[in-house]
């Protein structure tokens, strides 16, 4: 149960619009994470879900993730940056998915800090995000 509760609490060191724990500290001040949890669903994968507030103006840094991520903006607006698509603003109450290998950021608006919850489904093993350059 302990090895269990430390994997557990490693993936959700990298929950929600963070890259991961291996993040340049530059891109993961302002952003507080939040876990939910995690279950081991569907077989051969871990669903994780958490939230993150991000302070105004901040980004997560730019990463992917090995499996998909379904978020949905709580509170405010949060812009996401997708690599070779035009930015696009998402306001409280809006979701939306990010595919498994996708490289992208997502940031507050420099007027607002924002609340996002997110769900990744990544398998079993593999890190839950990963920088990208």
């Amino acid at each position: 149960m302990a090895r269990s509760s430390a994997l557990m609490l490693t993936a959700l060191t990298a929950l929600c619009l963070g890259a991961s724990a291996l993040a340049p500290a530059s891109a993961q001040e302002g952003i507080k994470r939040t876990a939910l949890g995690s279950s081991d669903f569907p077989p051969g994968y871990q669903t994780v879900k958490g939230y993150a507030d991000i302070a105004k103006g901040t980004c997560a840094g730019r990463h992917t993730h090995p499996g998909l991520e379904t978020s949905f903006v709580l509170e405010q607006e949060l812009i996401i940056k997708i690599d070779g698509q035009p930015d696009h603003l998402y306001k409280a109450g809006e979701g939306f998915q990010i595919p498994p290998g996708v490289v992208h950021d997502a940031c507050a608006t420099a007027n607002n800090a924002v609340r996002v919850l997110t769900v990744h489904i990544v398998e079993k093993g593999k890190p839950l995000g990963s920088p990208a350059p």
